[in-house]
């Protein structure tokens, strides 16, 4: 079957978007398929998602990130914005690769907002997406070009957050 490739886009400032991208590569390992989880701004090892998804054959996951973004004239920021090229570049060759049958780049759209990567060579990318290929975006501040780009959009409203009443990250929910 040659099926269209479906982009689906999961936004705004509510917490759970990577839970509920990570709850669709669930899914699909689920159904035999193979899955690449590409984390744009995530430098931990030690989260429980890295943990969970090492158990599966079929889930592969790499992290990319450096960690929080610090403001463009930062020395730091230049450091940023390579490893999210880099990570850029794996995720092109994994979209082009046929290997897997979905790709979740997770906090892309932050990349693109905090203007680590393009959002044309994105928006490029999209255009090259491969019959049956399904590819996930995640993070806030999805810029109208690729919500305009994908087939299925979520957006995620925070109404509350422990961490407003001073409540740290917890294992096993944050991390």
């Amino acid at each position: 079957m040659n099926e269209r490739p479906r982009i689906l886009l999961f936004t705004g400032d509510g917490k759970g978007k990577t839970t509920a991208a990570l709850g669709t590569a669930l899914r699909a390992a689920g159904h035999g398929m193979r899955v690449l989880v590409l984390q744009f701004v995530k430098n931990d090892a030690t989260t429980g998602e890295i943990s969970a998804i090492e158990s599966f054959e079929n889930i592969d996951i790499v992290q990319t990130g450096r960690g929080f973004i610090p403001s463009p004239d930062s020395q730091e920021f230049t450091q940023h914005r390579e490893a999210a090229q880099a990570g850029f570049a794996q995720a092109t060759e994994a979209v082009l690769s046929g290997k897997y049958a979905l790709i979740v780049l997770d906090e892309l759209c932050v990349a693109v907002a905090h203007g680590l990567i393009a959002e044309e060579d994105v928006l490029e990318l999209l255009d090259r997406l491969p019959a049956g290929l399904r590819l996930l975006l995640t993070g806030r501040d999805a810029t109208p070009g690729l919500i305009d780009a994908a087939d299925t959009v979520s957006e995620i409203r925070c109404v509350k957050h422990a961490m407003q009443a001073g409540r740290p990250a917890q294992r096993g929910v944050e991390q």
